[in-house]
């Protein structure tokens, strides 16, 4: 059993005991099921943002410990004033460390487009996205059956979330669906873990063009990210390269200060 097989094992048994505690009904009362959505689509598109879906993510299974001292409020709020077109959160606990309620919190204390981040493979897991305040969910065709995502999605998108779907080649583009409003192209193998950036410029032509684009994992250069642009990726899912340091703001305000200066020339 590698480690992906793992993780969607874990997020199995996980599930079952989360229907138990909180069940649908309840999760359909939360405060932040009925609110409208902030479209991530329209923040990655709109002149002067960055496109950079900026993430939180405090440990991986590839890298351990990126950086458990920093708090969730100071760090999200920050990458917001700082001109992130999206935030992202991981809210697995076993492997990378997070939690629903770190979601939540964000929600509370940001007003742009927030991504849930997760091995979302039933449809408990989309209610409890939107209960929890997310704007879009994550479906990664890697772990999840053509049939199976176009059912997470139809939902998702019946109480208003967009979709990001994920795709490693051509094959899992091909599974892609009218319910989805986003296609990133992970250069991280969920298999094996291994980064390369060089799987975005092969795939980016193969993506149609009705699709938001973005690229995601390994992204740690403003030129890797200038190229990518060029290739016709109009959003970047990035974490690590901020989370690594010892203040992510920062690490993540001086790459949108270097995109901002190439905007302006």
């Amino acid at each position: 059993m590698n480690l992906l097989d793992k993780i969607i094992a874990n997020k199995k048994k996980e599930l079952v005991e989360l229907i138990k505690l909180k069940p649908v009904k309840e999760l359909e009362h939360n405060k932040y099921f009925t609110r409208g959505i902030i479209p991530l689509t329209e923040s990655i598109l709109s002149p002067g943002k960055t496109g950079i879906i900026a993430e939180f993510k405090r440990k991986s299974p590839s890298q351990g410990i990126l950086n458990n001292q920093v708090d969730i409020g100071i760090v999200t709020t920050g990458y917001a004033r700082e001109g992130a077109s999206g935030l992202s959160v991981l809210t697995d606990h076993e492997f990378f460390g997070g939690d629903i309620n770190d979601l939540m919190l964000v929600r509370k204390l940001n007003s742009i487009p927030l991504l849930r981040k997760d091995f979302i493979i039933d449809e408990y897991q989309v209610i409890e996205s939107k209960a929890a305040g997310a704007d879009v969910i994550l479906l990664i065709a890697a772990i999840i059956p053509e049939n199976q995502i176009l059912k997470l999605a139809h939902l998702a998108r019946s109480i208003g979330l967009q979709v990001l779907m994920e795709v490693h080649n051509v094959t899992e583009i091909q599974m892609v669906n009218e319910y989805v409003n986003i296609i990133g192209v992970n250069n991280r193998d969920l298999r094996t873990f291994k980064i390369d950036t060089k799987l975005s410029f092969e795939l980016a032509d193969k993506i149609p063009g009705d699709f938001v684009k973005i690229s995601e994992s390994g992204i740690s250069s403003f030129d890797t990210i200038i190229k990518l642009k060029k290739a016709g990726y109009q959003g970047f899912l990035i974490g690590e390269k901020f989370m690594k340091d010892k203040d992510p703001v920062f690490s993540f305000a001086e790459l949108t200060r270097l995109l901002r200066g190439y905007a302006e020339n």
